[in-house]
């Protein structure tokens, strides 16, 4: 086995990292995220990758407006494609102390 340098390397390796600005939209709902057809009209989360973590970018009402907001040059969406309506509220079926992993009462 040949040693590789180590410039071509971390070359290689760069090449393989994600970008920063790199954008992805997951569904807004419980359970695990599933393929994007099986619930078109679900809201997304656009989350944008800042070189270390996915942080939030802007909720959007449904898929379709999710694409619209992927596919454009950054920052180049309108504001009629932001949902404005806020979080979510209500009762999480995943939160600690629901569903079936909840503890019995002392």
């Amino acid at each position: 086995m040949t040693d590789e340098p180590l410039e071509r390397w971390a070359a290689r390796r760069q090449g393989r990292l994600r970008k920063p600005g790199e954008r992805k939209a997951v569904t807004l709902g419980t359970g695990p995220q599933r393929a994007n057809h099986v619930d078109p009209e679900a809201p997304r989360m656009i989350l944008e990758w800042d070189g270390f973590a996915w942080q939030p970018l802007m909720p959007v009402a449904n898929y379709a407006a999710a694409c619209r907001v992927l596919n454009s040059p950054s920052g180049d969406w309108s504001v009629e494609e932001v949902e404005t309506t806020g979080p979510v509220v209500g009762r999480n079926p995943l939160a600690p102390g629901t569903g079936r992993h909840r503890k019995p009462p002392p």
